[in-house]
């Protein structure tokens, strides 16, 4: 982080007006390293620090099991650091505005052949919209959060990059983050590593130095998402029939919530022979509980249709060139971006992809970057259709109605 207080221009490390101790900041506490050190970063500037931790899930409705709530060691963290570092704590229960707008549209999306992106939904729905506004009513000047992304001052406002640990860049996750949101936000670990994170915990005596990051979505214990799916949507899991899109059935399965778009193994279909081609999920069809398989080359996305797509560009976006302007475009947390173009459409945008991607699923994200490579998000939508190049082939029609697509 920057000095404290610049006098020349009068604004704070967080880019506001004021000195520091004149300057309240609500901390998203989740019991984690991360927003850990956020939270002892800004009290050690001087900044009048309020942590709060929402209280979002209980195993006990996601798996019906008995039990507390398993984020309740996460609350009692979060709790101790604020003692630690002397500020004020909350914990605000948002259970049911999670799980209407984050765990039953997890569920929904499974059960519609989507695979959704919950950690996404989360900071949309929840805390990037209610803990924003609560942020605001306690008097606070900007909400920080330790996401690991920077937020810049831009011609137009302030712009998110991706941050300088590209190994931690969370920038996939907060594409919906409005402009509005984004004048109120502060990331204050964008210009840190991870290591250098919990290396300041440890400087600063934090008890959560070497706590693990979670690998797992926070309300999928194990991993075993099919069996949330299952206990918030009983009916989701009905069994179908696998089937080549040149229309042979190959098989049976017992759900479509059991498979992922380029899938490949655990299809239980066997192979016909020792020179039979690797087969792949193509598709998820609920109307008729068809699980489609096809080789590699029909998993293979060159082409994107988004909806609801989110700009944080400097032009508008409807008036963008029909033609389309370059981007980097990335359609997985973990993949770097690659060349695109973009191409605003009434239903979104469509995105043409400079090099094919596997395994991309309706209900996922593309996000946009700046194609010149500084690292600026421009926005993304949410993945509506996909199309191969070898769907678009003209043997390939007859295949795809064979197997009623």
């Amino acid at each position: 982080m920057r000095s404290a207080f610049d006098e020349e221009t009068g604004l704070n490390s967080l880019d506001l007006p004021g000195r520091p101790e004149e300057t309240r900041v609500v901390v998203a506490m989740s019991g984690g390293v991360d927003s850990s050190v956020t939270a002892a970063l800004l009290k050690e500037q001087g900044y009048d620090v309020v942590g709060i931790t929402m209280q979002l899930y209980d195993h006990g409705v996601a798996v019906q099991k008995k039990g507390a709530c398993c984020a309740g060691q996460d609350i009692h963290d979060a709790r101790r650091v604020a003692e630690r570092i002397g500020i004020p704590h909350y914990v605000l229960d948002y259970e049911d505005r999670f799980r209407k707008a984050v765990m039953d549209d997890f569920a929904d999306a499974y059960a519609a052949g989507e695979t959704p992106i919950p950690c996404v939904r989360c900071n949309e729905r929840v805390k990037f919209r209610d803990l924003l506004e609560t942020a605001r009513e306690l008097g606070a000047a900007a909400l920080a959060t330790g996401h690991y992304i920077a937020s810049k001052h831009g011609k137009a406002g302030r712009e998110l990059h991706r941050p300088r640990d590209a190994e931690r860049d969370q920038s996939y996750f907060l594409f919906t983050t409005t402009r509005e949101q984004l004048e109120f936000l502060r990331f204050p670990l964008g210009d840190l590593t991870k290591p250098e994170a919990r290396a300041l915990a440890t400087r600063m005596g934090l008890d959560v130095a070497d706590k693990p990051d979670s690998q797992d979505i926070c309300f999928v214990p194990q991993g075993r998402y099919t069996t949330v799916v299952r206990n918030l949507r009983p009916g989701a899991s009905q069994p179908g029939e696998i089937v080549h899109l040149d229309g042979r059935v190959l098989g049976s399965h017992d759900g479509i919530i059991n498979f992922t778009i380029g899938q490949r193994r655990g299809l239980g279909i066997g192979a016909d022979g020792p020179d039979s081609e690797p087969l792949f999920v193509v598709k998820l069809d609920p109307a008729t509980r068809r699980v489609v398989v096809g080789p590699r080359g029909a998993v293979e996305t060159h082409r994107l249709t988004l909806r609801d797509v989110n700009w944080l560009g400097d032009e508008m976006f409807d008036q963008l060139p029909r033609r389309g302007i370059p981007v980097l475009a990335r359609v997985r947390s973990t993949r770097e971006p690659v060349a695109a173009t973009l191409e605003p459409t009434p239903e979104g945008a469509a995105v043409r992809l400079s090099e094919g991607e596997g395994g991309i699923a309706a209900g996922q994200a593309c996000v946009f970057y700046d194609a010149a490579g500084s690292g600026r998000v421009l926005g993304g939508g949410w993945i509506a259709r996909t199309e191969s190049r070898w769907q678009a082939g003209d043997a390939t029609a007859p295949a795809l109605s064979a197997a009623g697509l």
